[in-house]
């Protein structure tokens, strides 16, 4: 089979408003175009099946059907480039962005970041945290000049929109209802050991862990934060971040 050929055969076999490709047959039937379709079918469930299965929470918001025809939309457009399909998915946020369907619920492409940050945390590199019995042995005079190697599994997500609540009502950790305070929240998603966690970030946090990700020292991660949120507790930050295992090392 040509490289043509094959383009043709895949493209067609994802979009099912193209024609079957020139010189397709079947061994036993005279008409192969129903055994296509049937292998079409299968095909686009299958990856509809893989989206569902990383994206259960935006399933449940969204509802089996509507979820389906998005997600069948966006395989058309961005049909997978691996047969490992743990990371297919990885721009679904962005898409969904702009699927106009969905205008109206503008909180869920961050729902779907969250839900791949929790994916990639679950397929990171298996590292044991940062003990924080080595930040107690530092002197407090060197203290603003540490620096600290992030997690492998961890991520970082500021969001305009309660993410995390919503996600949490989704996904079964929290009980379904009307969301208060309908205000920004950002995340830290982390495995450090076998389970990955999520965690709403107080106001500061975020700028701070992405300074120290960066490879910026503690003072000028704490500057950035303070920059985001003048009243930004340090200690309390420092002790949640090392508390829920977003390092690995010191410097």
């Amino acid at each position: 089979m040509s490289v043509t050929t094959q383009s043709e055969f895949a493209a067609a076999l994802l979009d099912t408003d193209r024609a079957l490709p020139e010189g397709l047959f079947a061994w036993n039937a005279p008409q192969p175009e129903r055994r296509f379709d049937v292998y079409r079918n299968n095909v686009v469930v299958g990856l509809i099946g893989a989206l569902a299965s990383r994206f259960p929470a935006t399933e449940k918001i969204v509802g089996k059907d509507f979820f389906a025809a998005m997600a069948h939309e966006f395989i058309r457009l961005h049909p997978p480039r691996s047969p490992l399909l743990l990371a297919y998915g990885e721009d679904f946020a962005d898409f969904v962005g702009t699927f106009d369907p969905a205008r109206d619920i503008d909180y869920l492409p961050d729902v779907i970041r969250l839900e791949a940050a929790r994916g990639k945390a679950y397929h990171a590199a298996d590292t044991a945290p940062l003990d924080p019995a080595l930040l107690a042995a530092i002197e407090p005079g060197r203290l603003s000049s540490l620096t600290f190697t992030q997690h492998p599994s961890a991520s970082i997500l500021c969001s305009p929109f309660p993410v995390v609540t919503i996600w949490a009502m989704n996904a079964g950790e929290m009980e379904l209802g009307p969301i208060d305070n309908w205000s920004g929240e950002d995340a830290l998603v982390v495995r450090p050991e076998m389970t990955v966690e999520i965690h709403r970030l107080p106001a500061g946090g975020a700028a701070f862990l992405e300074t120290l990700a960066a490879g910026a020292d503690l003072a000028a991660a704490m500057e950035a934060a303070v920059a985001t949120a003048p009243d930004f507790d340090l200690s309390a930050n420092l002790a949640g971040a090392l508390a829920a295992g977003a390092f690995t090392t010191l410097s």
